[in-house]
C-alpha cells in the first residue's frame, strides 16, 4: 500500500501579547499529531471547533510552517525543504474549503477559476487548459454551458463541485477536505459525498476528512482521528472507534450524533462545564475538567497515545 502522506508529532504554537505589561502567551493550537495515509484511504480528522482541526489543514497544505515535527508527501519532507522543493510538492495536495459562498470569486466565471491553476503553475497553451477545465466539468457532474457562468448562478452543491473541480485540476495525489458539506442541506451533503467516494475510487485519491459531524464520518472515513485542545485523543480504524470507542470524550461526541432509527437506544453522555481557555488549558489532561472519570493522576500527569486494542488512546484510564 503506497503511503503519500505520513506526520510525526506537529506542532503549531503561536505568541500571543496580553497587553502592554503582561508576557506573550503561547496557544498552542496544535499539540502533537502523528498519522500516515495511504493513497485511495480517508482519515476524518474530528473535534470541537477549537481543536486544531483547521490548523492541521493549513500545516498539510504549507501554507503555514509547522512549530516542530516534520511531515512527507511522498519521498519528500516538507519541513526544511528549499523553495523548489516546496514549489513542486504543492500541487501534490489541494483543499476544499468549507463554504463554497465563499471560496470562489464572484468576478471570475466558472471556466475561468478552473484554469487559474494551470495559469499560475505555467502549464499548458490556452486550448488545453480550456479543455482540461471542461472535462473537469464533466467528471463533477456539470454541465458544458456552465463554462461561461458567475457562481451566483449556482445552488451551494453546485459551488461546491465547482470548488472540487478546481482543487482537482493540477492532479493532486491528497485532498483536504475542510468540512465540505457543512454548510449544504442534506440531501445536498449527500450528492457530494457520493461524488468524492467516487472519484476517489477513480482517481484513488487521498482524503483529510476535516468534520464535526461523526454520522458524515461513519460514511466516508477509514481512519478515524479525534482531537481535543490541540491533542489527539484517540486514533484508529473507523469501525474500531465507532464500534468500542475508548476515550471518555469520544464516547461523548458518539453518544450526540443522531441515528436515523427510532427503536435505537443508547445513553447519551452530557458534558459539564466549558471547553478550557487554549491560553490557559487545565494541568495534566486537558479533558479532565469534564471528565466523569477523572482521578487525581489525571491533573498531574499528560497523558500519551498508547495502543489499547486496534485504537491508540490518550487516556490514564482505559
Amino acid at each position: 500500500m503506497s503511503i503519500v502522506l505520513e506526520a510525526r508529532d506537529l506542532r503549531r504554537h503561536y505568541s500571543i501579547s496580553r497587553g502592554l505589561f503582561a508576557d506573550a502567551a503561547t496557544l498552542k493550537a496544535l499539540d502533537g499529531a502523528s498519522f500516515s495515509l495511504a493513497r485511495g484511504k480517508t482519515l476524518a480528522v474530528v473535534g470541537e471547533s477549537g481543536c486544531g482541526k483547521s490548523t492541521l489543514a493549513r500545516l498539510l497544505t504549507m501554507i503555514e510552517e509547522p512549530t516542530s515535527g516534520s511531515f512527507r508527501i511522498g519521498e519528500s519532507e516538507v519541513v526544511g525543504a528549499d523553495a523548489g522543493t516546496r514549489k513542486a510538492l504543492r500541487p501534490k495536495v489541494q483543499i476544499v474549503f468549507q463554504n463554497p459562498y465563499g471560496s470562489l470569486n464572484p468576478r471570475q466565471k466558472i471556466g475561468h477559476a478552473l484554469e487559474e491553476p494551470l495559469l499560475v503553475n505555467g502549464r499548458f497553451t490556452a486550448a488545453e487548459r480550456s479543455a482540461k477545465a471542461r472535462g473537469m466539468m464533466q467528471l463533477v457532474g456539470l454541465r458544458p454551458e456552465h463554462y461561461d457562468r458567475y457562481p451566483h448562478m449556482f445552488s451551494g452543491g453546485q459551488r461546491q463541485r465547482i470548488a472540487i473541480a478546481r482543487a482537482l485540476m493540477l492532479e493532486p495525489d491528497i485532498l483536504i477536505l475542510d468540512e465540505p458539506v457543512s454548510a449544504l442541506d442534506l440531501s445536498i451533503q449527500a450528492q457530494v459525498l457520493n461524488l468524492l467516494a467516487d472519484l476517489q475510487e477513480r482517481l484513488q485519491l487521498a482524503f483529510v476528512f476535516i468534520s464535526h459531524d461523526l454520522s458524515v464520518v461513519r460514511h466516508i472515513a477509514d481512519d478515524v482521528m479525534v482531537m481535543y485542545l490541540g491533542r489527539v485523543v484517540e486514533q484508529g480504524p473507523r469501525d474500531a472507534v465507532f464500534r468500542t470507542p475508548k476515550h471518555p470524550y469520544t464516547r461523548a461526541l458518539l453518544s450526540a450524533t443522531p441515528v436515523a432509527d427510532p427503536t435505537h437506544k443508547k445513553e447519551r453522555i452530557v458534558l459539564t462545564g466549558e471547553l478550557p481557555s487554549p491560553l490557559n488549558p487545565p494541568s495534566g489532561c486537558a479533558f479532565r475538567n469534564r471528565c466523569p472519570l477523572a482521578q487525581d493522576i489525571c491533573a498531574a500527569k499528560v497523558p500519551v497515545l498508547e495502543q489499547k486494542g486496534a485504537q491508540q488512546v490518550a487516556c490514564h484510564l482505559v
